[in-house]
């Protein structure tokens, strides 16, 4: 089974979300930023990035396909 940008992107997706509930949780728990909870906004951060970079690369890829 050959994957697309968007099955992968919405895992990042999912993984950015998992881990911002994570860090949400952890700051909850902890009364405060720790440098564990900086650690999960920034994994957060670049997982959600990469996850709309890709969901808008697959509907970029799709239109260019439909094109030719």
């Amino acid at each position: 089974m050959r994957r697309t940008p968007l099955f992968s992107g919405i895992i990042y997706i999912i993984l950015g979300l998992l881990f911002t509930y994570l860090a949400t949780q952890n700051i909850q728990r902890e009364n405060g930023w720790g440098l564990f909870t900086v650690f999960l906004i920034i994994i957060a951060t670049f997982d959600l990035g990469s996850g709309l970079r890709m969901v808008a690369f697959h509907f970029k890829w799709q239109k260019e396909l439909k094109n030719k």
